[in-house]
């Protein structure tokens, strides 16, 4: 394992939220997210891009057939948490700070890219998911598990009103897009995607996540 660049872009800090993700990931990886995230990595194989990789809750969970892990975590906070986890990976991890919107990585160089629980706080979606395209081989796999706008009208309308304030408070957090549509309308072929409720919490309610597999045309 290697990490690099010190320090990640500055707009992209959120010192309280990143403390606060931290502490619940513990718990949300405990109800069912490690589970969610050993399904989203099985099958990988080659060189994988892992986008906005947190306090490094994959890490532990590649396959060997995984020969190589570039994680991109723009925070520093989560990004010290993340370095400790990849010292201990099965695969090997090299660590550095960055962007989704910018991904160091050259063209068509990835057979994989991991997306888990990120394309809902980037600002540009759509700019992320072009780069996640860039990088990708084609036939290369996007590995995707995210919380999604709900399909439920009266709960999808409530997601609307509280967007702008969660935004705010949790690290820039859209809790309303239509992520499915948005890797689709990118150019993507999605081969499976799983819908179904999760709680981090055991007092907060259910919200909608998918998770799934998609490809870069050949």
């Amino acid at each position: 394992m290697t990490s690099q660049s010190p320090e990640g872009p500055a707009g992209l800090q959120h010192p309280r939220f990143a403390r606060a993700y931290a502490r619940a990931v513990v718990g949300m990886n405990r109800r069912g997210g490690a589970d969610h995230r050993r399904r989203l990595l099985s099958g990988l194989q080659g060189s994988v891009i892992e986008i906005g990789a947190g306090e490094g809750s994959s890490f532990a969970l590649y396959p060997e057939t995984v020969t190589d892990v570039l994680a991109i975590e723009p925070d520093d906070y989560l990004r010290g948490l993340a370095d400790r986890r990849a010292a201990s990976a099965p695969v090997p991890v090299v660590l550095v700070a960055g962007s989704a919107e910018h991904i160091p990585a050259p063209d068509a160089g990835a057979n994989a890219v991991v997306c888990s629980l990120v394309l809902c706080s980037v600002a540009d979606q759509a700019g992320v998911l072009a780069e996640v395209f860039r990088v990708l081989r084609p036939g290369g796999t996007l590995a995707f598990y995210e919380h999604v706008r709900s399909s439920r009208r009266i709960i999808a309308a409530a997601e609307d009103v509280l967007a702008p304030g969660w935004q705010r408070v949790a690290g820039g957090c859209h809790p309303n897009r239509d992520t499915l549509e948005a890797i689709s309308a990118a150019g993507f072929q999605v081969k499976d995607n799983e819908r179904f409720g999760f709680s981090g919490h055991p007092l907060a309610p259910p919200v909608a996540h998918i998770l799934g597999h998609a490809t870069r045309p050949e």
